[in-house]
């Protein structure tokens, strides 16, 4: 795929200090890509959060993708304007939790305007990292009181449910430690395991069948589980819908983790693009 600008569109997001409390930093870029797709019509939710609708050819079905806009502040008062970027034949190297998942939405912000796609709703999430705010919460806005892990993901989620937006899935695209610096792609999907509470039928069923129609297209994922906004989503929006919804994260390998320089696969990058494309074509 040739017409998606992934790799420029994570650079910039990479580079953009978009720290926790900060993410309003990011908007005017998504802002500008906004703009150049048909149809696409962008709404602010407070704080900081993002939503864009794009009307697609298969105007009877819905498909939620998200990502996180917040990044971990390892500066403090030493953060440079512009964040380090680098890349090489092979990875890319940055701040790229989660300005990979940012990138890999613009992208296909791009691929839908040619593309055989339903309707789109992408999620831009603040607030999704809690490390800062753990152990530098001076670092936060107003020092991160009145600020929570994950309000982001819970303000959208209630979103969803009050602007009646009925989809199957809702599928988040964050980074994924698992791989301890080798090539991967993760896929979680049991986001009630996190909970330790048990699914109902539907639940369980739809996120089968979500989860089977992505292995199928790539069945060399690795299935695990672990924590991110996609455990908010499979939690909320269940919780007050009248039809089950299948929440996924498909996550890159990424290392280090959490911290300055974290590297990331472009054949990993590609491979998400190239698995989302094909599941929303077939959807």
């Amino acid at each position: 795929m040739s017409t998606h600008q992934v790799f420029p569109h994570i650079k910039r997001c990479a580079e953009i200090p978009s720290f926790s409390s900060y993410e309003e930093r990011l908007h005017p870029y998504i802002e500008s890509v906004v703009k150049f797709i048909p149809d696409a019509r962008l709404e602010k939710i407070p704080v900081n959060n993002l939503v864009v609708h794009i009307p697609g050819k298969k105007a009877d079905k819905t498909v939620v993708l998200t990502a996180h806009l917040d990044k971990i502040d390892h500066w403090g008062s030493e953060a440079p304007a512009t964040l380090p970027f680098s890349e090489t034949k092979e990875e890319i190297e940055g701040q790229l939790d989660d300005t990979v998942g940012l990138g890999i939405c613009l992208a296909i912000m791009e691929l839908a305007a040619q593309s055989d796609y339903p309707n789109l709703v992408i999620l831009f999430s603040e607030m999704e990292e809690s490390k800062g705010m753990k152990e530098h919460p001076e670092r936060l806005k107003n020092k991160g009181r009145s600020l929570a892990h994950g309000q982001g993901a819970d303000e959208l989620s209630r979103y969803i449910i009050e602007e009646g937006i009925e989809t199957e899935a809702i599928i988040t695209i964050d980074t994924t430690p698992l791989f301890k610096g080798k090539s991967g792609i993760a896929m979680y999907s049991n986001w009630w395991e996190m909970y330790k509470q048990t699914p109902t039928d539907g639940e369980v069923q739809i996120t089968e069948k979500v989860s089977k129609a992505l292995l199928n297209i790539n069945p060399e994922m690795t299935v695990a589980n672990n924590t991110n906004d996609y455990m908010i989503y499979g939690r909320i929006v269940n919780r007050n819908s009248l039809n089950p919804v299948a929440s996924i994260a498909l996550e890159p390998a990424i290392y280090p983790y959490h911290q300055i320089g974290e590297r990331v696969f472009k054949q990993d990058v590609l491979g998400i693009l190239d698995l989302l494309d094909a599941y929303l074509k077939s959807v």
